[in-house]
């Protein structure tokens, strides 16, 4: 996993590089899905709860595996200048329609607390132009992650 962090952070995303492997998607999207819990100054227990918990289903993997991926992602978020190097490895390697899904997971981020902070708001749109998720893409998967919250 620190292989992938390495390589995420100083290979991944120059020009001339390989595809990304699906360590490196997996690193990168949990990286942005740490940074958005972690926005606002803090990380809550709902929200490292429900990282925890979505990493393991989307990814398939122990608690073990997750823990190491949190760590990973953690690290490579506070090694991290901006968040184009996050972004540009899952733009190269996903489709529109998993960009879009990565969107929405960032959403459910934002909402895992009940209090959408200005600065989550902020970082999910940025990275959402950085993939090219369209404005009406993002607001639908903010919508169903509101309902979504707002349901349970």
């Amino acid at each position: 996993m620190f292989d992938a962090l390495k390589s995420l952070l100083f290979e991944v995303g120059k020009p001339g590089t390989a595809a990304p492997e699906p360590d490196d998607l997996q690193l990168a999207e949990a990286a942005l899905m740490f940074h958005v819990i972690a926005a606002d100054g803090e990380v809550s227990g709902e929200e490292e709860s429900s990282l925890r918990k979505r990493l393991a289903a989307r990814f398939s993997l122990s608690e073990t595996q997750t823990s190491e991926l949190i760590a990973a992602a953690r690290a490579a978020d506070s090694e991290a200048v901006d968040l184009h190097r996050f972004a540009s490895v899952l733009k190269r390697g996903l489709d529109q329609p998993a960009r879009i899904a990565i969107i929405a997971e960032l959403w459910e981020m934002v909402f895992a607390d009940g209090v959408v902070h200005e600065v989550e708001d902020t970082v999910v749109w940025r990275v959402a132009q950085m993939l090219g998720v369209e404005t009406r893409d993002r607001m639908a998967a903010k919508r169903k992650a509101r309902e979504t919250r707002e349901g349970e």
